[in-house]
């Protein structure tokens, strides 16, 4: 099993609490950031995470359990060296039918669900929305219901108050399919019904912000329902809680995000401190330019090993892996680091060249020469940036 597990002890006056995070990933499609998305043609999604939140205390467990997932569509986002891959939609005509199979999965399981559709309206992102939105409300089961909302225009980089609009939208839901409670003789009181799906488009980043909002609130309810809360009593009157739940909602986001990108998980000083702040903001700078260079450089080939490990690929006797592995045409040439010291050495032999033209004019064409040389691998790299990624190579996946 793959996931994480965070625990903590606190205490509320005299009551000791224990709160427990486990993340169980499932192993159906799994993979890196960018070598897996979306969904297969059987419903199953990269990056699934079920996310179970345990409560002891006094006697009593509460359980509270929420979902995230790639959005369940057949698309793909190959990296190309530039910052933002494009979105492409891969089989546009099965997508009412992988979005069922997705949901009937989801239903067998776990009861009502309720979908959280975080990603933009625009761009990229809103194409894949919109398809998604579409196929949701011709969707042909009872039991799911889908809600977007766009995390970036509502709540921008600092608002994250404004989560407050989204958990009203779907405080009735929450509290109608209940979390799952023992009491203090070991006799259970009730049982969970229905999950909440959230999603943006890796599931990581403002995933995590939003879970963790609906984990505090299902926590503060049920210490309500056990008796340590009074009516109106939150976590955050509670100064050593609050500090242990956010750290425990921000090492769990990290876990996540270092299993699928291999990074922590951005905007996570909203989650650890309840607010962006300057080192939160320098951070995630960081952290976007070490995905772009893994997502990029190194994830093809960590693809291949989680390839290898699932059984997608099968070494034996009679399979050459060699043939496997071996590049043909332009990608035998491409090399990004063999094309950018080619760039900067053009660049840097053309400025010296025009330093030297009022002592030789014939520096300007040689100057020429060197910027044009640079000009044309930069153009190369540009329309070929494919092929100058780390890609897998042992599997390629029928969607």
């Amino acid at each position: 099993m793959q996931g994480s597990f965070q625990k903590f002890q606190s205490t509320v006056g005299k009551d000791v609490l224990d709160v427990t995070l486990i993340a169980r990933r499932c192993n159906r499609r799994t993979g890196t950031r960018m070598w897996r998305r979306g969904a297969d043609s059987d419903g199953f999604v990269a990056n699934f995470v079920e996310t179970e939140q345990i409560v002891q205390m006094n006697g009593y467990t509460a359980s509270f359990v929420q979902v995230r997932g790639s959005i369940p569509l057949i698309w793909d986002q190959i990296v190309d060296l530039t910052y933002r891959p494009k979105f492409e939609i891969l089989t546009l005509e099965e997508v009412p039918q992988v979005v069922e199979r997705h949901f009937l999965d989801l239903t067998k399981r776990y009861g009502n669900v309720h979908a959280v559709d975080l990603v933009n309206k625009h761009g990229g992102e809103g194409r894949l929305c919109e398809k998604y939105g579409s196929a949701m409300q011709r969707i042909g089961i009872d039991d799911v219901r889908y809600l977007h909302f766009d995390f970036h225009k509502i709540c921008g980089d600092t608002e994250i108050e404004w989560l407050s609009i989204l958990y009203h939208r779907v405080e009735a839901f929450l509290f109608l399919n209940r979390y799952f409670l023992v009491n203090d003789k070991g006799e259970k009181v009730q049982g969970q019904v229905g999950v909440v799906r959230t999603n943006c488009i890796d599931c990581l980043d403002r995933t995590n912000v939003t879970q963790s909002m609906f984990a505090r609130k299902m926590l503060e309810s049920q210490l309500r329902r056990i008796g340590v809360f009074s009516v109106g009593e939150s976590i955050s009157g509670h100064p050593n809680l609050d500090r242990s739940f956010k750290i425990l909602w921000a090492n769990h986001g990290d876990g996540i995000s270092i299993q699928y990108a291999g990074t922590p998980a951005m905007k996570g000083d909203f989650v650890r401190c309840g607010q962006r702040t300057m080192r939160g903001i320098v951070q995630d700078s960081w952290t976007s330019l070490m995905r772009y260079y893994l997502n990029n450089f190194r994830d093809g080939t960590k693809q291949d090993a989680i390839d290898l490990l699932h059984g997608y690929f099968i070494v034996s006797v009679s399979k050459n892996m060699a043939s496997a592995i071996k590049k043909g045409g332009i990608e035998a040439l491409a090399s990004f680091p063999v094309a950018f010291s080619l760039i900067m050495t053009g660049f840097f032999l053309g400025t010296i060249s025009l330093r030297q033209v009022r002592y030789d004019p014939w520096n300007l064409v040689v100057a020429v020469m060197w910027m044009g040389m640079s000009f044309a691998v930069t153009s190369f790299v540009r329309a070929n940036g494919r092929v100058f990624c780390n890609r897998p190579r042992l599997h390629q996946p029928r969607y």
